[in-house]
């Protein structure tokens, strides 16, 4: 059953980092106790930074159990890995190179073959990771994501077409500014987590912000991420909840 969603406000980006992390954390704790695994999604964007820097850091470095943990991405850039604009390389400076956790279990989307084979082999893997038959979608722990300016969400875009598949589980599309081709996972997917984490920060996220939180535009990508079995928490700092209601 669909849930309303949790927002939570924060004073500001250090706020914001501290409490991401407390979440992931705790998320990858209970996971662990409860399956003995830990499995996440997350996305790129200048956002999630501070929050994957302090990942890096006591106490998460000593808490989480990275060692059960895995780790897999909502979208990526098809640039390459050592590029400013790569999901995968900037976790990986900002904490994935910095904490215990296994290579092999960072699954991070291949660009070095064209979209469509990338996106093939993606599925693949999560089929095969989350042992998924025929017609099933993966179930993640945690999802971090980001909202874009125009409302996309991970690399689904407004009007698109990849926002009607309803059977593949990655697809390749392109779009964006700066436009690039992209691996996305598609909606059923991000749908299926058991908690999904909206990370949004600053005074240019506060206009789409407002038309995704409040009543009156409709059909933004971000306004479809509405997981059916599980949570959807909204974690915004002041800046960029400055434009909504005070009911907020």
């Amino acid at each position: 059953m669909e849930q309303k969603p949790q927002i939570i406000i924060k004073d500001d980006l250090s706020d914001l980092a501290l409490a991401g992390a407390d979440i992931f954390a705790s998320g990858a704790i209970e996971a662990v106790a409860n399956k003995g695994l830990f499995v996440t999604a997350i996305s790129g964007g200048a956002s999630p930074g501070p929050m994957h820097r302090l990942l890096a850091k006591e106490p998460y470095l000593s808490e989480v159990p990275w060692d059960k943990t895995h780790i897999f991405w909502v979208d990526e850039r098809c640039v390459p890995v050592t590029g400013t604009a790569s999901n995968y390389g900037g976790a990986k400076r900002n904490f994935l190179g910095m904490v215990p956790i296994p290579s092999d279990q960072i699954h991070n989307m291949p660009v070095e073959v064209p979209p469509e084979e990338g996106a093939l082999m993606y599925e693949r893997e999560l089929i095969k990771f989350f042992r998924l038959k025929r017609g099933e979608f993966p179930v993640f722990d945690l999802i971090f994501m980001g909202v874009g300016p125009d409302g996309h969400a991970a690399s689904l875009f407004p009007n698109a077409r990849a926002l009607e598949e309803n059977k593949n589980l990655v697809i390749s599309v392109k779009g964006g500014d700066p436009m690039f081709d992209r691996i996305t996972v598609t909606l059923p997917v991000l749908n299926n987590s058991r908690k999904t984490v909206f990370l949004v920060s600053g005074k240019d996220k506060s206009s789409i912000l407002r038309d995704v939180l409040m009543p009156g535009r409709k059909g933004l990508p971000a306004q479809m991420i509405k997981p059916v079995n599980g949570e959807l928490i909204w974690l915004i700092d002041r800046d960029a909840a400055s434009l909504l209601a005070e009911t907020f």
